[in-house]
């Protein structure tokens, strides 16, 4: 069942801009994700909700996609998310930012499979520009930004393919707009001893 859900659990960038979210499945992703594991149990992130859509569109502007296809303009007008969660530190609590990076995306991951379990999907963006985020959502000082999810209904079909060990990596859109994405084989990223 993991397995499945981490299949279908792929980076959109392109939704259904009709199927907004509520407050509490936004609030239900959050709180899948304060079960995940934090460094040495500090519990140091914040989570900014978004989904009304005069928030939302306040962020995405200031929110950076699909870098390795600049040509592509993503996500195409009319396919963006209809909500976001902003993965915070709180810095007051624990200064030191790098430390905790690794718990951001375990956070953040464990959100992506809940809305996968749903139906529904997302996007980690990492290129975004924070201090903007961080006015548009009037965040005090010791409450910074690391990462950025895009929630909404997947409107796009992605296709996973298995290559060779030293094949080009980079994923791509071919001439109808779908997704394509190479993964390692299994056997080329494994190292038994």
């Amino acid at each position: 069942m993991i397995k499945d859900l981490a299949k279908k659990s792929r980076s959109w960038r392109g939704y259904d801009e009709s199927r907004r979210f509520t407050r509490e499945e936004l609030l239900e992703f959050v709180d899948c994700a304060r079960y995940a594991p934090t460094t040495i149990n500090h519990q140091p992130l914040k989570y900014v909700i978004a989904y009304k859509k005069e928030t939302v569109d306040k962020i995405q502007p200031y929110t950076y996609w699909a870098r390795s296809l600049p040509e592509a303009h993503l996500p195409h007008p009319g396919k963006c998310p209809t909500a976001f969660i902003v993965i915070c530190q709180e810095t007051e609590w624990k200064e030191d930012i790098t430390r905790y990076e690794k718990d951001v995306g375990a956070v953040a991951q464990t959100m992506l499979l809940a809305a996968t379990e749903m139906g529904l999907g997302g996007i980690m963006i990492n290129n975004f520009h924070a201090q903007k985020i961080s006015e548009v959502l009037e965040l005090p000082d010791h409450i910074v930004p690391l990462l950025v999810v895009a929630f909404g209904k997947p409107d796009e079909t992605i296709v996973l393919e298995e290559v060779d060990l030293g094949a080009d990596l980079k994923y791509y859109r071919d001439e109808n707009d779908v997704h394509h994405v190479p993964k390692r084989k299994l056997k080329d990223v494994v190292i038994e001893r």
